[in-house]
């Protein structure tokens, strides 16, 4: 992540590249010509380290699921209480949103599910998965803590968290209006707190 673009080999430029123009325009609304011009290159060299595109997909978002659990490693060791663990996670979120009012990219390819390649949207469905998976676990250890009080399951509230996040990413990019997101998500964890 801290590599300078002169760094940075072909395959990872195409990557930021097409991760970037994801998170603008969607999936859908960019090509390997698009990649070859920003990158200077013949589309034939983006085809040499991505055949198709549905290949540079499911090598993007896997690496963006490989930035989730390193992300989620650190929020473990950071000693934080699970609320502030729930913090720290929305605010993994916050920042993509606030450095260039850029959507999480599984929120754009949720959003785009029904038109991607099924090896794509399943790879969404993984990080989705994972996500969800680490946000129960937190949710659990918030409620035996009694630091944390909601119902239902907490495989319930992380769906629930998840959706409002990429919900509010939705509505607050819409709005034109970046201070939405924190002042929902803000509002949100305060339902959970104890006391």
């Amino acid at each position: 992540m801290n590599a300078t673009a002169g760094t940075l080999s072909t395959r990872d430029r195409i990557l930021d590249i097409a991760q970037r123009l994801i998170q603008s325009r969607g999936y859908n609304a960019f090509s390997f010509n698009d990649l070859a011009k920003e990158l200077k290159l013949r589309t034939a060299s983006v085809h040499y380290h991505f055949p198709t595109k549905a290949d540079l997909g499911v090598a993007l978002v896997r690496r963006y699921r490989g930035q989730l659990h390193h992300e989620l490693d650190w929020i473990a060791k950071s000693g934080v209480d699970p609320l502030g663990s729930l913090e720290q996670f929305i605010a993994m979120f916050d920042r993509t949103f606030r450095s260039s009012n850029a959507l999480c990219l599984s929120c754009v390819l949720s959003a785009e599910a029904p038109s991607l390649p099924k090896p794509v949207a399943a790879e969404v469905t993984r990080f989705i998965h994972d996500a969800e998976l680490s946000l129960a676990k937190i949710f659990a250890a918030g409620k035996r803590a009694r630091v944390m009080a909601f119902k239902g399951s907490p495989r319930t509230q992380a769906r629930m968290l998840m959706a409002m996040i990429q919900g509010a990413m939705l509505v607050a990019r819409g709005l034109r209006h970046r201070s939405y997101f924190r002042d929902m998500t803000r509002g949100y964890l305060g339902k959970y707190a104890v006391g």
